[in-house]
């Protein structure tokens, strides 16, 4: 069941993100460390209603950010639709073990509906360049990649970023 997060679940969310840096770290792909995604992060998705988690009744599966916040990162990037109508998707997770699932998804499903039922125009997220299962499942669907931007604290590579037209 996907549903809003509670602060109280940070730890449990902070699992599975940790899990998944470990994992992509153990496949060669440095997204994630020990700086990103953070404790701080999390607090203020969910101050702004803005962290949706996948649950079942025994834990969080997975995690996704929903959010009008546009990071300064983003100002270089040509979007295809004004900013005004955009919405962000940050920090979509889900713990290793129940990966493959479909559990990706379903979160992403909600979020693309989400942004219909609220009267965005746009889906806009970034990923790592050198994750390219990531890439392969924004770009199946329909996602377009329009530009690069950096996050030195992460990576020396380039994030690239997407979007889709509602």
């Amino acid at each position: 069941m996907i549903r809003r997060a509670k602060i109280v679940e940070i730890p449990d969310i902070l699992t599975v993100t940790k899990a998944c840096a470990t994992d992509m770290i153990k496949n060669g792909i440095f997204q994630w460390n020990e700086h990103y995604p953070a404790e701080g992060d999390f607090e203020n998705d969910i101050r702004r209603n803005e962290l949706y988690v996948w649950a079942s009744t025994e834990e969080i599966i997975g995690v996704i950010a929903v959010t009008t916040f546009m990071d300064e990162a983003y100002l270089p990037v040509e979007w295809l639709s004004p900013d005004a109508g955009a919405i962000y998707i940050h920090r979509l997770a889900v713990h290793p073990r129940h990966q493959g699932k479909g559990y990706a998804q379903k979160l992403m499903d909600y979020a693309e509906e989400f942004a219909r039922k609220n009267g965005f125009k746009s889906i806009r997220l970034d990923t790592f360049s050198q994750n390219k299962r990531n890439q392969l499942f924004y770009e199946k669907r329909g996602y377009r990649r329009l530009g690069d931007i950096f996050f030195p604290n992460q990576s020396a590579h380039p994030f690239h970023c997407y979007e889709f037209l509602l």
